[in-house]
């Protein structure tokens, strides 16, 4: 795949700033994209004639067209024959992605499937006496919070899904300290009791530390290019959407005190980022 996918490139692709970007792969799926769907179209035509050279194929069934646009824009691509669905949302490797670029959805799509497992796991874990509490965290830590974060790295974080995903947290750990919403226990203090670090503070703590790999990443590594890259072009009429790199800064001054000059060269020194993340306290608890 990796032949194929380097076979393929052409001039098509997204620029940010200096870099392009035609096409991403992870094991044997990929993503092209490109400007317009002319460019798409003609990407997606080398790479299907690549991969018939090396007796593969698309899968059509599988495989989407979508815009990154606020507003609904058509585009029709052709594998052959068939024209390609065009979606508004997709997942890929397990992160909803959506037209509006937006992270709401994924975000409530996490909650959900926390959701789910609370549901699963209520009457032969959450509330069972027989369990011990011990017992009942490790459940909490390798079950529950993977499920309600997984790529929370990248989460651009509003009041809202702050209050949502701390209701999501304290949904499950008020149960196994045998509490409800009518015992009117502060939330530090369940989790003092039970002795577990407030999920919203370890959701900060590890987008810091990816910020900080990516300050440190070296010239060439695909993740550092892209944060450093200053995309071309204005941005639409009303409201901006702010983007992963503002709101980290704006969190860095917030929870750290260092401004957004001198942030690259604080979390430049690895020693002294992983010693002020690990410093970092809770945010103050609104009830």
């Amino acid at each position: 795949m990796d032949r194929i996918s380097r076979h393929s490139q052409g001039i098509e692709g997204v620029r940010f700033g200096d870099l392009r970007i035609g096409s991403l792969l992870f094991a044997d799926d990929v993503v092209l994209m490109a400007s317009s769907d002319r460019d798409l179209q003609l990407s997606l035509d080398r790479f299907a004639a690549e991969c018939e050279a090396a007796g593969m194929r698309i899968s059509t069934s599988k495989s989407k067209s979508m815009v990154l646009n606020r507003k609904r824009v058509e585009c029709t691509l052709r594998v052959g024959d068939e024209i390609l669905p065009q979606v508004e949302e997709f997942k890929y490797l397990g992160v909803l992605f959506t037209s509006e670029g937006r992270m709401e959805r994924e975000i409530d799509r996490r909650i959900g499937a926390a959701s789910a497992v609370m549901r699963t796991l209520h009457g032969s874990v959450v509330v069972k006496r027989e369990l011990s509490r011990k017992a009942k965290l490790s459940i909490y830590q390798s079950i529950y919070v993977p499920a309600l974060t997984y790529g929370h790295e990248l989460w651009v974080m509003t009041e809202r899904t702050r209050s949502r995903v701390q209701a999501a947290e304290m949904s499950f750990l008020r149960r196994v300290a045998g509490l409800s919403l009518r015992d009117r226990v502060r939330s530090l203090v369940i989790q003092e009791e039970l002795g577990v670090d407030p999920l919203l503070l370890r959701v900060e703590r590890s987008q810091m530390r990816w910020l900080g790999h990516l300050v440190r990443m070296p010239p060439g590594r695909l993740p550092g290019e892209v944060f450093r890259a200053r995309p071309t072009g204005r941005r639409p009429r009303g409201r901006p959407r702010t983007r992963w790199r503002d709101y980290v800064s704006r969190l860095a001054w917030e929870r750290l005190g260092i401004p957004q000059e001198e942030l690259d060269e604080v979390a430049g020194e690895r020693e002294v980022w992983a010693s002020l993340l690990r410093l970092l306290p809770p945010r103050p608890d609104p009830g």
